[in-house]
């Protein structure tokens, strides 16, 4: 029996003078560079992981093989991965992750942020490469890392991961299998994917305003009106809103309608404009009360606009005149008694003291002079007498 080493093995060769026998025994010449390792199976069996060099490897045709494996790519991957984990002869050359099905692992590579792993088994050369693995539980969906944003940027973390952005001004219910899990405030979010159901309703908690436009409401005396209220609101409690109701503005706008029904209905049309304003506070009320169960704030009901019927228009507008009429007929037979009474308290005046009839004569005749010509005409005889004397 001849003896050979072949890769530290030691093999026993025929030695009986038929050459086919050692014909069908193979001693193969590998070389294998610096960057790469060899992978020595035989029947099936890992036997050897082969360092850079040239090695005389001796098998029997068709029960080995050497695979060659590059460095330089830092994943080995293998259909018997299992297999060279367990041998144990892989040392310190590569680094072996098995991950659950619970856990994820995160990889950096060169310091640079490389994948994410899902359950399975990896193993990583670390010869010539600085790896770093950080493995991670995601028994809850939502993943939380201080390099986050770095992490995200990856392009095969996105089957790991799904992402959610909660915009400013808005927060996000977050709920894991049914269950309230957070409120999220605003910002970038990951979750795990293949972890549970997850649900997220955005919810906006910035002041908002609702147009309730076209209301027909009749009022007590049968009147027909059609009106447009507007309402300023803003969520208080974003749990209690999505809880509640599938739609919050929704249910506001409902709550809305049926309280302005119900109060323009108790009103005659003359109080219901004479006490608009009131109306509007009354409004304010009733509704604040029937949607802070909602989890709804009301800040402000306004009253905008309050449409009538043409012909109620028309005869409203009759009503108006008339009273305005009557009104500026008032105000004139005021003007004319005053007027009158002025003038009587002079002419008893005058009556009493012919001199203030003299003055008076002098102001009207110095008041013609300033704004018109003056002729004076002299016929009845002694006129020019008592013009002079007036003068």
């Amino acid at each position: 029996m001849l003896r050979f080493t072949e890769c530290g093995i030691e093999e026993d060769l025929p030695d009986n003078g038929r050459f086919k026998e050692v014909h069908m025994y193979i001693i193969k010449k590998v070389q294998i560079k610096s960057y790469e390792k060899g992978i020595y199976f035989k029947n099936g069996e890992l036997k050897a992981i082969l360092d850079p060099g040239v090695h005389w490897v001796g098998y029997r045709m068709g029960n080995g093989s050497v695979e060659i494996a590059s460095q330089r790519d830092p994943w080995l991957t293998h259909e018997k991965l299992d297999i060279i984990v367990k041998s144990g002869l892989l040392g310190d050359e590569a680094l072996t992750i098995d991950l659950n099905d619970t856990q994820r692992a995160l990889v950096w590579i060169d310091n640079r942020f490389s994948t994410v792993l899902s359950p399975g088994l990896y193993a990583i050369w670390t010869g010539s490469r600085d790896v770093r693995v950080e493995i991670v539980e995601a028994k809850e969906a939502l993943f939380r890392h201080n390099d986050l944003e770095v992490i995200l940027k990856s392009r095969q973390v996105d089957m790991a991961l799904y992402t959610h952005v909660v915009e400013p001004g808005n927060v996000a219910v977050y709920f894991q299998n049914g269950a309230f899990a957070e409120v999220l405030g605003p910002g970038q979010y990951a979750f795990w994917k293949n972890t549970g159901k997850v649900k997220i309703f955005p919810v906006d908690m910035r002041e908002t305003v609702l147009d309730i436009s076209g209301q027909d409401i009749m009022t007590s005396d049968k009147v027909t009106l059609r009106m447009n209220v507007v309402i300023n609101y803003r969520v208080t409690d974003a749990l209690t809103s999505v809880n509640s109701v599938d739609d919050g503005r929704q249910a506001l706008y409902r709550e809305a309608q049926l309280a302005l029904r119900a109060l323009v209905g108790a009103y005659a049309l003359d109080d219901f404009l004479t006490e608009k304003n009131a109306l509007a506070g009354e409004l304010h009320e009733m509704v604040r009360k029937s949607v802070g169960k909602f989890g709804l704030e009301v800040l402000s009901v306004g009253i905008r606009d309050i449409i009538l019927p043409g012909d109620m228009k028309e005869l409203l507008n009759k009503v108006t005149e008339a009273k305005k009429a009557a009104e500026a007929n008032l105000i004139s037979r005021r003007e004319e008694t005053a007027a009158m009474r002025s003038q009587a308290n002079t002419a008893r005046l005058i009556e009493s003291n012919p001199m203030l009839m003299r003055l008076r004569e002098l102001e009207v005749l110095e008041t013609v002079a300033k704004t018109s010509k003056l002729n004076i005409v002299l016929g009845e005889k002694g006129l020019k007498d008592r013009l002079v004397n007036m003068i």
